[in-house]
């Protein structure tokens, strides 16, 4: 029985962690494979928050200027061809469409006819198509700047897949953006990647470190990428979010230019940005426990769930009763400038089953009410920060006034947590023989849950992945407010100004 298991999730997250990570995507009931390989079904408690990081991040793009637009699945295979970093950054992972028909064939089995005059790429990423439309808008210095944000699904072809994480579609957003000048268009990605960094921080409640990437991690065909970097509670970083500073790459292989004040015609300089449904695995890492998910207040589906508890006919229509009326007291009240989400759990099963549910969905509080609650005019209130089975009994019309600032309370404490656990696993490394004892598993045939955040120094030069390589770390980000600290790269021995982040990674 649920109540009476240690965890309820099985292998904890220090016995097996990527196994606990499958697990709690099952038992929060937030996806499952599909028949298709490398894909999945995101179920509806994961569908409902991708919707609410959509409805967050869509206000906040449009808050600073931008305008949804919708651009083809289908891009022609000569448009990527047009330019030679991007084709060879993503000719691996491409889907591609070859036929337009299927008939019968002699043993009466479908197969592709119809070829077509050129093939046609499944989107991995839209910087082509979206590229050759801009040629056609862009004419003039008065046509610029153009800001636009598509939601779209995309396909990249994954040998190995996790949910959420890695899958060959996911949905995202992508953000794709013409300006007049390189100032300006350096300017968008950088205001794109604090959008970005502020999402993560105040709505998830995931503290990350937002930072440049070196040459070797840089987005194909891109001058400059930034990305946001978090900490999972494996030690491993996931990049979360980046923003791409293009030059005038793309501009020049789509044909972007027009007329400047001065009659000139000149090539126009373009950014790009996304986030993607890695969030929600970026979620369950950041803050899932060995009960399942934890939820942020600020995303989750349903900030309070209510549990009511009878015996008898006679204590169900009475307690069924107080509970919709406290639900309606509840959905009056506000939080992060909505009425506050509640659900009413009637359902007849056992109360114990329900509870545990809940707890493995993440819900933030949970509300339990029964005929003793009713005679006491209490509520007995479980929150999803805390244990289990640690509850509080509080007079009703005090949880109600108090709520707002308790779902506060519980966003507050998730980041200052996740916080907290960042910074027990970051140091400062100086020396080659610490580096390789940090990022060693002690124990080869088990890895434990080791390394963390390393900060040294670098040098942006090819050796230096030659030497990581087999530790199987990378150079993360070198941070953007890292302070000016000279001296020398750990693995080159050349001049160094600062430090930059290297861990493990997904």
């Amino acid at each position: 029985m649920a109540e009476e298991l240690e965890t309820a999730i099985r292998p904890t997250r220090q016995e097996d962690y990527p196994e606990w990570y499958q697990q709690v995507i099952r038992a929060a009931d937030l996806a499952e494979p599909s028949d298709v390989r490398g894909c999945m079904v995101i179920k509806p408690w994961g569908y409902a928050i991708w919707e609410n990081i959509q409805r967050i991040l869509d206000r906040k793009f449009k808050e600073t200027g931008h305008e949804n637009a919708y651009f083809p699945l289908f891009i022609p295979l000569s448009f990527l061809q047009k330019e030679a970093e991007h084709v060879e950054g993503f000719a691996k992972e491409c889907a591609v469409v070859t036929h337009h028909r299927l008939e019968a064939g002699p043993d009466g089995k479908l197969r592709p006819v119809g070829e077509l005059e050129e093939p046609l790429v499944v989107r991995p990423t839209s910087e082509t198509i979206i590229g050759a439309t801009f040629a056609r808008w862009v004419q003039s210095y008065r046509d610029l700047p153009i800001l636009i944000n598509q939601w779209a699904n995309v396909v990249r072809w994954e040998m190995r897949t996790r949910m959420f994480l890695r899958t060959t579609e996911f949905l995202w957003q992508e953000g794709h953006t013409v300006h007049a000048t390189a100032e300006e268009a350096m300017a968008e990605a950088l205001r794109m990647l604090d959008l970005y960094a502020e999402f993560a921080e105040q709505y998830m409640a995931m503290p990350v470190i937002k930072g440049e990437k070196p040459s070797a991690e840089r987005f194909p065909g891109a001058v400059r990428t930034f990305s946001i970097e978090a900490i999972m509670q494996d030690r491993k970083a996931l990049q979360a979010g980046t923003s791409h500073f293009l030059g005038q790459n793309f501009a020049k292989a789509q044909n972007i230019k027009f007329q400047d004040a001065s009659g000139r015609e000149v090539y126009a300089w373009t950014t790009s940005w996304g986030v993607s449904t890695r969030l929600i695995g970026a979620l369950i890492m950041t803050h899932g426990d060995d009960n399942g998910l934890v939820l942020p207040p600020r995303l989750a589906p349903v900030h309070v769930v209510i549990l009511p508890i009878w015996r008898s006919d006679a204590d169900r229509s009475r307690v069924l009763e107080a509970c919709h009326q406290l639900r309606q007291q509840l959905e009056a009240q506000q939080y992060d400038g909505q009425p506050i989400r509640v659900r009413l759990d009637q359902r007849d099963i056992r109360g114990g089953e329900k509870l545990w549910e809940y707890i493995k969905k993440g819900v933030p509080i949970r509300i339990e009410l029964g005929p003793k609650d009713l005679e006491k005019n209490v509520v007995c209130m479980g929150r999803r920060d805390q244990p289990p089975r640690q509850k509080q009994f509080i007079p009703q019309g005090e949880f109600v006034a108090k709520l707002p600032s308790l779902l506060a309370e519980i966003q507050q404490n998730l980041l200052q947590r996740a916080l907290a656990f960042r910074e027990s696993v970051t140091v400062n490394i100086d020396r080659w023989e610490d580096f390789q004892a940090f990022f060693t598993p002690k124990n080869e045939e088990k890895p434990e849950i080791h390394g963390g955040v390393a900060l040294c120094h670098f040098a942006d030069v090819p050796e230096v992945q030659e030497k990581l390589a087999p530790l199987k770390v990378t150079v993360r980000c070198i941070p953007l407010d890292g302070p000016e600290e000279p001296g020398r790269c750990l693995f080159t021995g050349l001049p160094s100004q600062r430090r930059a982040v290297f861990a493990k990674a997904y």
